[in-house]
């Protein structure tokens, strides 16, 4: 009976965070506000420090509050790691070392000047140096996960914001592994050479990263050939998972952070062929774990400290904010980074972070930081994350009419090239594929190619051309290739059920695209174009005139005037297939006039 009531807790506090993301979180998007917000506000009212404190009373909120938030704290922690998995993916090393600039100089340097200079203050207030330092480190991080969700959802990630801001975070997330290494030599030291221990356990934390690396590298390519291989995409998930969490748990195992383990791993899938695919496959488990943490961070949120100190605790919000972001926009200035940029990824960073919370529960396990204290610290910064989403709208409201008044080069008005940054999709890289590539390459079209052959990916990558593994008719695999910005859509595969769930799926998402199918005969063809295909391209008849023009040829007919009239066939063809086409698609819907008035 006692083990039954225990895991009555755990399945009845999982379904306060499931209900929340089920009813609370539409209710939060259908009135235009973050979901963040949501899983925010509803874990500090859920929590145990919320109407939890009053189960006594009314044992029905039993049923409707979390009553112990180790129950779901675990699960909580896994949306950090893929979070952190996802942006190592997009991520990758070539893209780090493009980037080391502004990450390992005005990322490191934001952390080191606003540690020091927090922590000063905080030394100042009377607080022991220990805790100073631990504290000020701490108010120094700011919230990768709200800030990137923000920004994605923007879509303003590629801009100066997004990539001084993830330049930022990023860096950030790196020095909390030497954060929480100085916390636990702080806590097991009793006096001793701090700064050796230090060292020693950097370089122990370095052999472990570059030991995950070699293995990745051995055996992670292989791993999702095999699975692809397969052809099944519940081991695709599968492997991805186990990849995700083995990584993170070997991390740990090492006194590393979780999230660094799973971001060294995206950071080595995305070089491979598979990116894209584990891209589409991870999202949705990223988005409902990222919810289950926010709503534990929510419920850290000790609304009794806004009784117990109202006007000393709205002062240490402000004062970070302003702080931090006055330091954040000198920084970003030094390093020539737009005033508008600046002000903005000063906004945004200027609130705490989610590693607050691990690091200060470290600290207070090891007695460095007084409950009292810890408990102070939580609440502003939760209560600074929680104004993220403001921030985020006052930012650009202080920014737009600046960029509106920045003066343009003439130059710049005329804009780049209609096919700037974009490129063609072409579904499918066999047979017909691979030339149809070729073809693109020696006239110098950009394009990005997909296939579900795992072995074939494989091949050409190593060839030089970019093929990525995935399924097609998936949306959001299309999508992740960046379908939005596509200049055009080459079906080349033989499969006419799939070819007909690509076509609509492109042309529900993108009616204005140009879409080029290759057809398995006529009648496919007339199909094609039904369902709003630009060209259709008939094996047979492509083949009947391919054959046509080489017997003409061997006739002793001349190439010029042959290869005119093929070409004339051919749009006589087509012609006919697009008006037969039509005329089916006006037969179907007064056959549907018909029948509807015959019923009414």
């Amino acid at each position: 009976m006692v083990a039954s009531f225990i895991n009555l807790n755990a399945y009845s506090d999982a379904l306060v965070v499931l209900g929340t993301a089920g009813v609370v979180v539409p209710l939060v998007r259908r009135f235009g506000l973050s979901p963040v917000l949501g899983y925010l506000g509803a874990g500090a009212i859920l929590g145990p420090l919320g109407l939890g404190t009053f189960i006594d009373q009314v044992p029905i909120l039993y049923w409707l509050t979390v009553v112990d938030a180790k129950n779901v704290s675990s699960i909580a922690e896994l949306g950090v790691v893929f979070l952190l998995f996802l942006v190592g993916l997009e991520l990758s090393f070539e893209r780090l070392m493009t980037m080391r600039r502004l990450v390992f100089g005005l990322g490191f340097l934001q952390v080191t000047v606003s540690t020091a200079v927090l922590g000063s203050i905080i030394l100042a207030a009377g607080y022991k140096p220990a805790a100073a330092a631990i504290v000020g480190a701490c108010l120094s991080l700011s919230s990768t996960a709200i800030v990137i969700e923000i920004l994605s959802h923007q879509r303003r990630l590629a801009t100066a914001t997004g990539r001084a801001s993830f330049s930022i975070l990023l860096a950030q997330d790196l020095a909390v592994v030497p954060i929480l290494l100085f916390v636990s030599i702080l806590g097991a030291s009793n006096g001793g050479a701090i700064g050796l221990s230090l060292l020693l356990a950097l370089a122990q934390a370095a052999l472990a990263t570059a030991l995950i690396v070699a293995v990745g590298r051995l055996l992670l390519r292989p791993l999702f050939r095999l699975v692809a291989s397969a052809g099944t995409n519940e081991l695709f998930v599968a492997a991805t998972l186990f990849v995700i969490v083995g990584t993170a748990v070997i991390a740990s195992l090492a006194g590393l952070s979780m999230a660094l383990g799973a971001f060294v791993a995206g950071l080595l899938l995305a070089e491979t062929e598979f990116r894209k695919a584990i891209e589409t496959t991870i999202e949705p488990f990223k988005g409902l774990l990222l919810g289950v943490f926010f709503f534990t961070v929510g419920m850290s949120i000790d609304l009794r400290e806004l009784a117990r100190e109202p006007l000393g605790l709205f002062a240490c919000v402000l004062g970070l904010i302003g702080l931090k972001a006055l330091l954040i926009v000198g920084l970003a200035r030094s390093f020539r980074v737009a005033k508008p940029a600046a002000i903005e990824t000063a906004l945004l960073l200027g609130p705490g972070g989610e590693f607050a919370f691990v690091i200060i529960a470290l600290a207070t396990t090891l007695q460095l930081i007084g409950p009292t204290t810890a408990s102070f610290a939580l609440a502003v910064t939760s209560l600074t994350m929680v104004a993220i989403p403001l921030l985020a709208l006052l930012a650009r409201r202080i920014t737009a009419p600046m960029e509106a008044r920045r003066v343009v080069d003439p130059l710049l008005k005329l804009g780049p090239p209609s096919d700037s940054g974009k490129r063609a999709i072409v579904v499918g890289h066999g047979r017909v594929g691979q030339t149809v590539c070729a073809m693109l390459e020696r006239h110098k079209v950009p394009f990005l190619a997909v296939d579900s052959n795992p072995a074939a990916v494989v091949e050409y990558r190593r060839r030089g051309r970019e093929v990525y593994y995935g399924d097609a008719v998936n949306a959001a695999f299309l999508l992740s290739c960046g379908l939005a910005q596509a200049t055009a859509v080459i079906v080349t595969i033989h499969d006419q059920a799939a070819i007909d769930e690509i076509v609509r799926i492109v042309r529900r998402l993108r009616p204005d695209l140009a879409i080029v199918s290759r057809a398995r005969d006529a009648t496919h063809a007339r199909h094609l174009y039904k369902i709003g295909v630009t060209d259709a391209v008939p094996e047979t008849i492509e083949a009947s005139l391919q054959l046509s023009e080489a017997a003409l040829v061997n006739l002793g007919r001349q190439a010029g005037p042959v290869i005119a009239s093929i070409h004339e066939m051919r749009d006589e063809f087509r012609h006919q297939l697009q008006e037969a086409a039509g005329e089916a698609g006006h037969a179907e819907t007064r056959s549907i006039r018909s029948k509807t008035l015959r019923t009414s």
